[in-house]
């Protein structure tokens, strides 16, 4: 009995004199956090709610100087701050919830805390994590969502009466996926905090497959452009121009089958005023004069462009007389090809495995006309040497001659000079390590004089 008597005794002693310390450290403790409260690994009992303050506001100050660089398809198209983010920890909701250890409004509880911090019977740790403004981030996909998210459209082909009428080749969708980007800037920003850097990431695009492809939308075989052809009128008349348009049109749509000859000359038709020409410089008869349909050879030319870039055999081409300044816009010499009814003609022959659609796109703005061939391709390969130009000679001294419909002191320009040369390439074709198709075409241009006409009429 004694021994239990003596035992209490100890209990009530230890714990008088527990209570005492705790009152007195409590005095030394107030506004302080309690002894043994731990955050991130740095202790900061006995100190005042202000230092754990000022410590994470000087942390969140490096972080305002990181950034996030967004790229799309490695282009960059967003840059945000970590100002802008607010990346940070919450410095006060930090310190208040070090600085309730020992006050919880839970008597046992707070007894508890005292005592074990203040007797160092346990440590209280804290692990704080980053935050930042997700919404600013959420803002930015739902605008890119809007600029680059984009439908799958399906091939469209419809055929009648030998022609395309309407045609479009399937075009892949695209999705930005959001909840990716978000999940993984999460990541990165979490991350800020073991190695503070800059942060550059990609918008995760996932393709859309169209459901109706070109292949399974026609007959023909058509499955893929196979190859362009360009050419720059710029300089061309108002007149010259109307006839650019309207020859492309004529051959918009066109089929040229598996294993046929396309003739240009046949597919374009009757040139004249009676089918919508404008009179506009043509060669013919070896002088440059006014006649309708002035303007057809540059579809011609850009046609044959386009046939030596798909690589098909080229049956017949001829060259213009001299050197004409629309074809050297983006050129070198020799890429041209004349057309006049019913010769010279431009003809080539579709040796691919399927039939070919032709599509004509004009940019006035640009002055570009530009050949587009639909096919299928068959691993052919194009070799076109470059252009050898040789034997180049000045043009002749111009010519003026009286004119009697002028009046006198008029004088008009109605041919114009260039010099001559010969410009040669060559043009080979293989498949499967075999040439199916090899041409060295040469241009033959003779010098050009001006011609003037000078007015005699009183």
């Amino acid at each position: 009995m004694r021994i239990f008597l003596s035992g209490i005794l100890i209990i009530s002693i230890l714990t008088i004199l527990a209570c005492l310390q705790i009152i007195n450290k409590d005095s030394d403790l107030k506004n302080k956090i309690y002894p043994n409260v731990i955050i991130n690994d740095i202790d900061f009992g006995k100190k005042p709610k202000s230092e754990v303050v000022k410590y994470f506001d000087n942390v969140n100050a490096k972080f305002k100087k990181t950034g996030l660089n967004v790229l799309y398809k490695n282009d960059p198209v967003a840059t945000f701050s970590g100002d802008q983010l607010k990346i940070g920890f919450d410095s006060q909701g930090i310190a208040d919830r070090a600085y309730l250890i020992g006050r919880s409004s839970h008597f046992p509880s707070r007894i508890f805390q005292k005592l074990a911090t203040i007797l160092n019977w346990q440590k209280f740790k804290f692990v704080t994590k980053l935050s930042y403004d997700r919404s600013v981030l959420e803002e930015f996909t739902e605008e890119a969502k809007e600029k680059y998210n984009k439908p799958a459209k399906n091939a469209l082909f419809n055929f009648e009466n030998g022609r395309v009428l309407s045609f479009r080749q399937e075009e892949k969708g695209q999705m930005i996926e959001e909840q990716t980007f978000l999940k993984d800037t999460d990541e990165l920003i979490l991350g800020l905090e073991e190695k503070m850097v800059n942060i550059q990431l990609q918008l995760p695009v996932k393709v859309i497959e169209p459901e109706i492809t070109l292949a399974k939308a026609n007959e023909f075989g058509i499955e893929e452009l196979i190859a362009v052809g360009k050419s720059d009128f710029s300089h061309s008349i108002p007149e010259r121009i109307h006839n650019i348009i309207l020859a492309s049109t004529k051959f918009n749509g066109v089929l040229i089958p598996k294993g046929k000859v396309f003739s240009f000359n046949d597919t374009i038709g009757d040139i004249s005023s009676l089918t919508g020409y404008k009179p506009a410089y043509i060669i013919k008869s070896g002088k440059t004069v006014l006649g309708d349909g002035g303007g057809v050879c540059q579809v011609s030319t850009t046609l044959f462009r386009a046939a030596l870039n798909a690589g098909l055999p080229i049956t017949e081409r001829t060259a213009h007389a001299y050197r004409v300044g629309y074809y050297e816009n983006d050129s070198k010499p020799g890429f041209d090809a004349t057309v006049f009814a019913p010769s010279p003609d431009l003809k080539i022959l579709n040796d691919t495995p399927a039939s070919i659609l032709i599509q004509t796109e004009i940019d006035e703005d640009n002055n570009f006309l530009t050949f587009r061939f639909y096919g299928k391709k068959d691993e052919r390969k194009v070799e076109i040497s470059p252009v050898t130009v040789y034997d180049v000679s000045p043009p002749f001294p111009a010519i003026y001659q009286d004119d009697p419909t002028l009046k006198k002191g008029v004088t008009k320009q109605v041919d114009f000079p260039a010099w001559g040369a010969k410009a040669v390439f060559d043009y080979k074709v293989t498949r499967d390590n075999k040439t199916t198709f090899e041409k060295k075409f040469l241009s033959v241009y003779r010098p050009w004089q001006a011609v003037y006409l000078v007015g005699t009429a009183e």
